[in-house]
């Protein structure tokens, strides 16, 4: 203790803070893991049973479809509409940490309806070549990814309005409706009320629509429940002083040009995301279809090895979703101490999950994969399991991290590392050729290999802290 500081004789010592209650926003981030933890757990393993029971009751060429209409539409959709998510649900974290009352939809809304437009003019320009280059003459797989895609763009502008207001509970029964919704579909197939793939493909154009159920019980409480609603008197009580002018400045709706470039910077992360998760299924398509030597349906079961990430990188966006905005309120509040905490708990819990994973596949994954996802004609390598396992929790580690960057005004460094990782692994894993192992094993390697690079690259933006230099609008503060 300094002389500053020093108390009178008998005066009690000032309270440790190591030793006090958890704040408030400590405890809402956790309680909010907790429950959207839940909800996109039970969405995982709806998700998981949903392509489980695809791959069970069609054959190895009709799931392929289904596995290339799925990583086509989940590339789209985390590319042009998961950076309006994460926009708008750092954006209003950051308002209302600040005590602002009006939340910036306006510039948001813009750019997700002017992507769906833009999809939906590139989809009907395209249609012969996607309808019969991708799915073989198949109309109702194209009226399913387009009709999907558009309808994705009102649910993901609600996710992250949900995120942002801190409604965990109802972001989770969001996704965990359209998971379970899906679902229903490769079920009624499955016992004979269905047939065939386009059945099960529906499944993925109808689960939007009904994940925005739950949007009329938010509107009916978000009023009353909101931080920024009960900052609202106070903010309204400064239009009858002189600093009226200068709150109303910093009140304004965020600028189209800050939004853009946030939203620009994620996108190159969505998209380098999904090439790291969906690029191996893609390429493999595009060599058979190049007249490659490789078996009908290998590109179903290179689907099935990466549901190893894509489950557990399901069930982590809980985690992901609800710590953005816990970290954006932190570092517009300058809590340095609280907000490394946060990435170190996180970061410890991922290391131990990922480590038990691997060591899971490596003792039992083939035989635990095949019973669970069918027998296709192929072998699934142990070691080849256990090297996704690794890259699956390396990945998860990275999105922390990536969610650190986002928080701090550093999305476009860390886009640039994205970048990097995703151009290496699409690199790799095109350049292979030779039998379906080599192919499948080149795969499993290059995930490792770029997760690993990612991971790297991303902990050394962690370490540079908080941009010097990034724009000063009310979404994205330096």
């Amino acid at each position: 203790m300094s002389s500053a500081t020093r108390l009178p004789p008998g005066a009690p010592p000032p309270a440790d803070p190591g030793d006090s209650a958890p704040a408030p926003a400590d405890r809402s981030f956790a309680s909010g893991a907790r429950i959207l933890s839940i909800g996109i757990a039970s969405t995982g393993i709806f998700t998981f049973a949903y392509l489980a029971t695809a791959s069970h009751v069609l054959s190895g060429k009709a799931y392929s479809m289904i596995s290339l209409c799925w990583a086509i539409m989940f590339v789209i959709l985390s590319v042009i509409y998961r950076p309006i998510e994460q926009l708008l649900s750092r954006t209003i974290a950051d308002r209302q940490a600040r005590g602002y009352a009006r939340q910036s939809l306006r510039v948001p809304a813009a750019i997700q309806f002017s992507f769906a437009t833009l999809f939906l003019i590139a989809a009907l320009s395209l249609r012969h070549q996607i309808q019969y280059g991708m799915f073989n003459g198949s109309a109702a797989l194209y009226w399913i990814l387009v009709i999907g895609v558009l309808a994705y763009a009102a649910s993901y502008f609600a996710r992250g309005w949900l995120a942002g207001n801190k409604r965990f509970a109802l972001y989770g029964g969001l996704v965990f409706l359209e998971a379970t919704s899906r679902f229903l579909f490769a079920l009624a197939v499955a016992v004979g009320i269905g047939t065939g793939q386009n059945v099960v493909g529906l499944g993925m154009a109808v689960a939007p629509f009904v994940s925005l159920s739950v949007i009329p019980f938010a509107f009916s409480r978000i009023r009353s429940s909101s931080p920024a609603a009960s900052a609202a008197p106070v903010a309204d009580a400064a239009g009858e002083g002189p600093a009226h002018a200068q709150l109303q400045e910093a009140t304004e709706d965020l600028s189209l040009g800050g939004g853009a470039e946030f939203a620009v910077a994620v996108v190159a992360i969505m998209l380098s995301e999904q090439a790291l998760m969906n690029a191996g299924v893609l390429i493999t398509a595009a060599h058979q279809a190049s007249g490659a030597t490789l078996t009908a349906g290998l590109v179903g079961f290179v689907f099935n090895v990466m549901l190893i990430c894509r489950a557990p990188l399901q069930l982590f966006q809980a985690i992901q979703t609800s710590i953005l905005p816990h970290l954006a309120g932190l570092e517009a509040r300058e809590s340095a101490a609280e907000f490394h905490r946060a990435i170190r708990t996180t970061v410890v819990v991922i290391v131990a999950f990922g480590l038990a994973v691997a060591l899971g596949l490596l003792a039992i994954g083939p035989a635990v994969m095949t019973a669970v996802l069918g027998n296709k004609g192929f072998s699934y390598g142990r070691v080849g399991l256990a090297l996704v396992g690794l890259g699956m929790g390396l990945h998860l580690v990275s999105g922390t991290f990536n969610q650190a960057a986002l928080a701090r005004g550093r999305a476009r460094w860390a886009a640039a590392c994205w970048l990097t990782a995703a151009a290496l692994f699409v690199a790799f894993v095109a350049t292979g050729g030779g039998s379906d192992s080599a192919q499948v094993m080149r795969v499993e390697v290059g995930y490792f290999g770029a997760t690993a690079v990612l991971c790297a690259l991303l902990w050394q933006l962690y370490r540079r802290g908080t941009a010097q230099s990034a724009p000063t609008t009310p979404a994205i503060r330096a």
